[in-house]
């Protein structure tokens, strides 16, 4: 008949906790071999942590644990596959045999792929492609490319154009042949609301949209609200944008699909409307272009420092001279945009005016665009411009006391308020195309509707609805 014993480990004896501490010390000896590889300056903690564990448990842990105990999280890795210190840091060697490089600075092709031991007769095939492949003799500092060798001679090789094409060369029969791959991608429908506290950007920021997505939102409404007069603390908006996805992954947000902006309890709604090119605007819900012929301001963000007023007193000349047009503080270099699609009239200085652009559109009606300090490269008399293009930036020449655009509407030689006068509107859609766009307008309306009614549910604390 066996016997049944209950073993207990005992407490070790003296020779015993001489054992624990060999062995931990054995153990930091490899760790400090470790530390000298990587770099590592933690002799000390090592030490002191081996033993302060050896000397506080009665019992002798599994060799495991002490492993544990000792060594600090960064020796904790996984050493299946060690890091060969001769490789360069920016060579990713997959298993699939392929090389992954980063262009550095000073590199073109030639002298990357030499470095990988490529001969002269392959890369110079490759750059001798054509279409695509051309663009390999302009890589730029911080491009990847993938190549794989077999047998001293390139195999294939893959270079990213941008985030969804990829130009992939291959070996044939017949030499080396290039193709342009475009990856698909997913567009993900998502929103954001905010309201004004502040300003429409801080607004906007704190909603969540981008630098890129504030500037086109106050580009669509931009031509139902002046931005720098009308904006009110307590305006609201909702804004129903695309996010790109490609194999799961967020690339970047994308257009802005429909928008509801309450500014003084006035509602206005833009939904996009793309037409048989592709092409984008906004409209109302019934097709109306949100669009003007001009815009109302030339520049994104700004504040009205003086009004059009044929009594005001001039800040400089101290007399009585009135103000043809609108002042609009900003800071030195602050984009101007035409506000309408002309052809520039006059461009240099102009008088008090200083730096001037003079640009000249349909209907007898003038635009102009003072105290610049410079010009937009590129322009001069009688180049064409189109509505928000840059033409000059923010100054103080001519007789400007600060920075600050000075701005005049004039309709055959007639100053009117820039504020005020009537903006004639862009074409609308037609009945046809209203009916064929008109059930996904009704989606986003409902959307934001929805959206609308859960931002009050939960400002007000109540149920949010389903």
């Amino acid at each position: 008949m066996s016997e049944q014993r209950n073993y207990k480990q005992p407490p070790p004896s003296g020779s015993a906790r001489n054992i624990l501490l060999t062995l931990a010390f054995g153990m930091i000896g490899a760790s400090l071999l470790l530390a000298q590889v990587d770099g590592q300056p933690e002799a000390d903690s090592l030490i002191s942590s081996a033993s302060a564990s050896a000397n506080r448990s009665p019992l002798i842990a599994p060799p495991v644990e002490l492993t544990r105990l000792v060594l600090p999280g960064w020796l904790e890795r996984d050493t299946t596959t060690p890091r060969s210190p001769m490789r360069p840091a920016n060579d990713v060697r997959p298993p699939s045999g392929w090389v992954e490089v980063t262009v550095k600075s000073g590199q073109t092709f030639s002298t990357l792929v030499e470095g990988l031991g490529m001969p002269r007769g392959d890369w110079a095939a490759v750059l001798a492609l054509k279409g695509d492949a051309g663009r390999l003799s302009r890589i730029r500092v911080g491009d990847t490319l993938r190549f794989k060798m077999q047998n001293q001679r390139l195999a294939g090789m893959e270079y990213a154009l941008d985030e969804l094409t990829t130009l992939h060369i291959s070996r044939a029969d017949d030499g080396l042949q290039a193709k342009t791959q475009t990856a698909s991608v997913e567009h993900r429908q998502t929103f954001a609301t905010g309201q004004i506290d502040s300003s429409l950007f801080a607004a906007g920021l704190d909603a969540g949209l981008t630098n890129r997505l504030i500037m086109e939102m106050a580009e669509i409404f931009g031509y139902q609200i002046d931005f720098a007069l009308e904006l009110r603390r307590g305006d609201r908006f909702t804004v129903l944008f695309e996010e790109i996805y490609k194999d799961g992954k967020r690339l970047r947000e994308g257009r802005i699909l429909a928008a509801e902006f309450i500014n003084q309890n006035r509602r206005l709604q833009a939904f996009r409307h793309e037409d048989s090119d592709g092409r984008g605007a906004y409209y109302t819900a019934k097709g109306e272009a949100l669009k003007t012929g001009f815009r109302r301001t030339p520049l994104d963000f700004a504040r009205i420092s003086s009004h059009f007023n044929p009594n005001r007193r001039h800040p400089i000349l101290n007399t009585i001279r009135a103000h043809k047009g609108v002042d609009y503080g900003a800071s030195t270099g602050t984009p101007i945009r035409a506000t309408g699609d002309g052809r520039i009239k006059h461009r240099g200085v102009m008088g008090g005016y200083g730096q001037t652009v003079v640009v000249q559109h349909n209907g007898g009606i003038d635009t102009l665009y003072a105290h610049m300090s410079r010009y937009r490269s590129g322009l001069r008399v009688g180049s064409r411009v189109s509505q928000g293009q840059v033409i000059g930036y923010v100054g103080a020449t001519g007789l400007a006391t600060a920075p600050h655009l000075h701005y005049e509407f004039r309709i055959n030689g007639v100053h009117k308020n820039p504020v005020t006068v009537a903006l004639p509107r862009a074409t609308p859609l037609q009945a046809s195309q209203v009916a064929k766009w008109s059930p996904q307008v009704q989606l986003w309306l409902a959307e934001i509707e929805q959206i609308n009614a859960r931002q009050l549910a939960m400002k007000n604390g109540a149920d949010l609805p389903n």
